[in-house]
């Protein structure tokens, strides 16, 4: 027996969802200890976001395509013809194997993170390949390891609303109505509407950067743009991107398709909360790092410790909110 089928074996529950559902949250902790191996030996935090962003994006295409992997190693287990691999283009035309949510919500996910790596990875690439969050875990073993551990729970809970959505059975979502609903309007919006904010405020604080580099300014914060109308403009992109995500999944899970397919029909009103907690764990927990870990105190600390003697920055920081924009 080969690994993947012993793989596919040992994960193989009664539930399908729970087939889908738990391999892909093993494979994010199974890249970022492997990750973790060459980084705690070379002490380097260089590729850390980088792994971050392929471990969103492979654990992404797992939960897509598990079914299908398991199809066909069933069928090549008897002999039998393999089934055909999902084509992507047909599912956003309403058929081909995969509902058209699972193809959008997954590729947005791997746009976001393709997008958040490389521009990450270019940026500790300019600072000689170091991370001030680093600075006292990269020489402890179990302190680098643990950061490693960390960031696999991160995609796990991140890509919560995603995994699960992907994990429902193809024939339950084949069910589903055709015509775009409420939860999926707005869960794209809301979508669209962060990542946009996310990278324009990255975008031109990086701009900002390259210019006091070549001296066009003498600035020491910046206070222009969409910083001026809130402190963290590309955290708030980044919780309301996730919130989209988590609405227009939110709104298959709670529904009798989802219930049916998380095996929770038997569990009334208890099953719809699972469902919404599924799904509401994404933007909640990017929330509670941004808000109470590695976000918003990290950096309001090193601006107040910088500059909050200036009467200046004080001004900024009283007349611009800390996280929700102002119009």
């Amino acid at each position: 027996m080969t690994l993947l089928h012993s793989i596919l074996h040992a994960t193989n529950f009664s539930r399908p969802f729970l087939s889908t559902l738990v391999p892909s949250i093993g494979l994010a902790y199974t890249i970022q200890g492997l990750a973790a191996i060459p980084s705690v030996f070379a002490q380097t935090e260089r590729f850390y976001d980088l792994s971050g962003s392929l471990t969103y994006i492979s654990c992404t295409a797992l939960s897509l395509y598990l079914p299908t992997i398991r199809a066909r190693a069933a069928a090549a287990a008897v002999g039998a013809p393999k089934p055909a691999w999902p084509n992507i283009l047909a599912a956003l035309a309403g058929h081909g194997g995969l509902n058209w949510r699972q193809v959008l919500l997954s590729a947005a996910v791997s746009i976001w993170a393709t997008r958040l790596g490389t521009f990450l990875f270019s940026r500790i690439t300019a600072d000689n390949g170091t991370d001030s969050r680093f600075d006292n875990i990269r020489t402890s073993p179990p302190k680098f390891i643990g950061a490693f551990f960390a960031q696999a729970t991160w995609v796990s809970l991140c890509l919560m609303p995603v995994i699960a959505l992907n994990s429902l059975p193809a024939g339950l979502l084949s069910t589903l109505p055709a015509a775009i609903g409420l939860t999926d309007i707005l869960g794209l919006l809301l979508f669209l509407g962060g990542f946009s904010f996310e990278i324009t405020a990255d975008r031109q604080k990086n701009k900002w950067v390259q210019e006091k580099k070549t001296k066009k300014h003498n600035e020491e914060f910046l206070t222009r743009g969409l910083w001026s109308k809130s402190r963290h403009p590309n955290y708030f992109g980044e919780v309301t991107l996730w919130t989209g995500i988590a609405t227009l999944a939110g709104g298959v899970l709670v529904s009798n398709v989802g219930q049916v397919g998380m095996g929770l029909t038997a569990s009334g009103g208890l099953g719809k909360v699972v469902a919404l907690a599924m799904a509401g764990v994404s933007p909640a927990f990017v929330a509670f790092l941004l808000f109470k870990v590695s976000g918003i105190p990290l950096s309001e600390g090193k601006y107040d410790k910088r500059y909050g003697d200036r009467k200046d920055y004080q001004e900024w920081k009283k007349n611009t909110p800390m996280f929700f924009p102002k119009l």
